[in-house]
């Protein structure tokens, strides 16, 4: 990391570094395509013998200044930007598997990434082994198989809020020869750097706290530059044999430690184009600016909020890993000292019935498909985000039907808590 600058300095000064008389702020460069001089160029580009753009479909060059500055918040080896944090799941293991290949992917994960592994991606002709995170050692080795790729986890389940033992998930990843990607999305490299703790991959929706103001769906994969694909070249020959649709480039000799970034965007990009616009770019960039301030706000608020609503009368549970009740608090105090996210997860005495009462009546908290920015909301996921689960998938996720799920944002604390209070006075 360049002057090994702290975290709140990175997201100021890293990405764009203007020289003399360049812009200050990150320019968009809000253009498709790029102009060259000669022909030889351009095929230069088209072969990856030189670095350079020539279509936005694959690489902007606002977007990666962001990713660039992503990149050294998690302390990895090269990153990229897509269009959605769906996306950034779907390239991170897509990457590495084909037909025929198997995943193993942790129960608790958010509703959209399990239904992305276990139908979506299952039509692809990969398979998924679920596995609970929670479970001893010897019980998630059973998981996995000779065809096994990767496995797929997040820091902090959404909503379950379950906290991963990244450093139990990392060593049984390679002890099979196969990489661990991280879901980073609601510690955030603020609060957690998975890299630190064996993790290979971190993918981001950057649509929840990165941006921190619900203005755009946006998503990140930085990949480490750890993991050895050239040490198993049978698994992973995507990036360690000929890749004929580029003149037979072997991605690990010719890019190193930015193999599995390049093939990602010289090859999903270019086939598949969920690129993010170099407009939602510039907007992450800003809100990535002010990520530590605002990391440690929502902590603050939601610590106290938790707090406030296990010593209610009406509430019959409350998980928060900043709670010394969670079965989670050790974990949090391990691989996030500063704190977790703003997310809260609760249930009723009065079960599903009164969690839809109860949010009927917030008048602050706003009931939206959203989590983690600086408005407070709140959501029923077995009635929303997570519908499509039946009712043991839901169980087996972490997510009860009762549970209700609190993203607690940059108000006041007071004022959030009092809005919660009188909504509870209705049940």
């Amino acid at each position: 990391m360049e002057n090994q600058y702290r975290k709140e300095t990175i997201c100021i000064q890293s990405g764009w570094k203007p020289v003399n008389g360049q812009p200050r702020v990150l320019p968009i460069i809000q253009s498709t395509t790029y102009k060259y001089d000669t022909s030889e160029q351009m095929g230069r580009l088209f072969d990856l013998e030189e670095n350079g753009y020539f279509y936005t479909r694959l690489q902007n060059p606002t977007n990666d200044f962001v990713a660039q500055k992503i990149c050294e918040l998690e302390g990895g080896a090269a990153a990229m930007l897509t269009s959605s944090g769906q996306a950034a799941n779907y390239y991170a293991v897509f990457n590495i598997c084909e037909s025929g290949d198997h995943v193993v992917l942790s129960s608790t994960v958010y509703g959209g990434t399990f239904n992305l592994l276990t139908v979506t991606m299952k039509k692809m002709g990969i398979s998924c082994t679920v596995v609970d995170p929670d479970a001893p050692r010897e019980v998630i080795e059973r998981a996995f198989q000779e065809n096994t790729k990767c496995v797929l986890a997040e820091t902090i389940a959404n909503p379950a809020l379950v906290v991963l033992d990244i450093e139990k998930f990392a060593d049984l990843a390679h002890s099979h020869g196969v990489p661990l990607i991280i879901d980073n999305t609601f510690a955030t490299p603020i609060n957690c750097n998975p890299f630190q703790w064996g993790a290979d991959i971190v993918t981001h929706s950057t649509t929840k706290y990165m941006d921190g103001h619900a203005m755009c769906v946006g998503g990140a994969i930085v990949d480490s530059g750890n993991f050895d694909w050239a040490g198993y070249p049978e698994k992973f020959p995507g990036l360690t044999t000929p890749d004929e649709s580029y003149h037979g480039i072997i991605y690990t000799e010719k890019f190193g430690k930015a193999a599995y970034i390049t093939k990602a965007t010289a090859q999903l990009m270019r086939d598949l184009g969920s690129s993010q616009a170099p407009q939602n770019a510039f907007l992450l960039n800003v809100g990535l600016e002010t990520l530590p301030l605002r990391m440690e706000r929502h902590c603050a608020n939601a610590q106290a909020v938790a707090e406030y609503l296990e010593a209610h009368t009406s509430v019959a549970w409350v998980n928060y890993p900043g709670l010394k009740s969670s079965r989670y608090y050790d974990l949090a105090q391990k691989y996030m000292s500063k704190g977790t996210c703003g997310v809260i997860s609760f249930g009723l005495k009065g079960g599903r019935s009164a969690a839809e009462k109860m949010m009927d009546r917030l008048k602050l908290a706003a009931i939206v498909t959203h989590v983690a920015d600086a408005r407070t909301c709140v959501l029923h996921p077995a009635s929303h985000t997570h519908r499509q689960m039946t009712d043991e998938q839901l169980v087996e996720a972490g997510v009860a039907p009762d549970l209700i799920r609190l993203s607690v944002g940059l108000e006041h604390v007071d004022d959030i808590i009092a809005d919660l209070n009188q909504a509870l006075k209705a049940i």
